[in-house]
């Protein structure tokens, strides 16, 4: 007899769950560890993916037939699905870093007045950035399928990086005789909290705001006058190179499957380009940060036009690698169609 453990009552034994191993798996670890592609294997593969359900039944599970839903999701792999997602998520927990200890914050040094108020006005723009950044993400998890769930862990790794970013520059802001200054504009922040198709968010967050924001991480080395500074951008950079990867191959394999959306990702762009012209995510045309950069560029405000000049060409260099993006995502079409006030940057073909 067996006691059932809800009813503390004596009952017969079922042991029906033992005749499910019909298929049984043996994973073997590969020189980097056992890695999600290590497990990859028969039913449990990601090339094996059933029909999708509203119930939190990972894949190759066993279906109960009386399991309760949780949904709504995304019942298809197109809807959230990268090729390279596994191997993402791989680099993410193993390239995790510590604001607090990895940052060389004893080599900051008093910085001139100019410097050290356009740091921290960069700054409070990248907190509040990074900050909706990790939002975002967040509030598609739920609508990830289980099948489907190498994805929602890359996702959850993306939320980390972006609180670590926000720490990071909040810490930075603070840190060196300065603080928080002037809010942003927000009109593309708001554009990818408004998003209603996780393909819509990944495009316009992962490919165009994080685009933006990772060529001006780029270019820490020169904006940076710190060793600290710099290390900053170099990590912060690090990371958000993960994030750009995620949404070139997941508009890739939704492109590559389902063709007949194009029309409807170039109208995503059409008015978020209009945003980001005005101020928006990641966006370096808001006033009070144009001019912070500037400053940072020229090496002070008595070098403001200097400063324009290597503006200029960051400018060019964001809309030119956003372009370059989308055409490797299978988008190539998307450079006849550039919006008007990011067009004046586009190099010829």
């Amino acid at each position: 007899m067996a006691v059932n453990p809800s009813t503390g009552q004596g009952e017969g034994l079922d042991l029906s769950w033992l005749d499910l191993y019909d298929d049984a798996a043996s994973a073997t670890p590969s020189k980097k560890g056992m890695t999600l592609a290590d497990i990859n294997l028969g039913r449990y593969s990601a090339e094996a993916r059933g029909a999708g359900d509203m119930t939190f039944r990972l894949r190759g599970a066993i279906p109960r037939p009386n399991a309760q839903r949780f949904g709504p999701n995304y019942q298809s792999k197109a809807d959230v699905w990268a090729e390279n997602c596994l191997m993402l998520y791989e680099e993410a927990v193993q390239r995790q870093w510590s604001s607090a200890r990895d940052i060389p914050w004893e080599t900051l040094e008093p910085l001139p007045d100019d410097i050290e108020r356009a740091m921290c006005q960069l700054c409070t723009m990248l907190t509040e950035v990074e900050f909706i950044a990790g939002d975002v993400p967040g509030q598609w998890l739920p609508f990830v399928s289980a099948q489907d769930y190498e994805a929602g862990l890359f996702l959850m790794t993306q939320i980390m990086d972006e609180a670590r970013h926000t720490d990071v520059f909040r810490k930075r802001a603070l840190a060196n005789g300065g603080g928080l200054l002037a809010q942003g504009a927000g009109l593309g922040l708001r554009t990818l909290i408004e998003a209603r198709d996780f393909t819509e968010m990944s495009v316009l967050m992962h490919i165009q705001a994080e685009g933006f924001v990772q060529s001006m991480f780029r270019m820490g080395e020169l904006i940076g006058k710190t060793e600290a500074d710099k290390r900053i951008f170099r990590m912060s950079a690090q990371d958000e190179s993960r994030h750009l990867a995620f949404g070139v191959m997941h508009l890739k394999y939704v492109l590559d499957t389902e063709p007949e959306r194009r029309e409807e990702i170039h109208h995503y762009l059409d008015k978020a380009e209009g945003d980001a012209a005005g101020g928006g995510s990641g966006d370096v045309t808001f006033p009070p940060v144009f001019e912070a950069l500037c400053i940072l560029l020229g090496g002070g405000k008595d070098k403001f036009d200097e400063g324009v000049q290597k503006f200029l060409l960051l400018r060019k260099r964001q809309v030119n690698e956003y372009l370059h993006r989308l055409e490797v995502a299978g988008l190539g079409d998307r450079r006849q169609r550039v919006g008007p006030l990011l067009r004046q940057f586009v190099e010829a073909a």
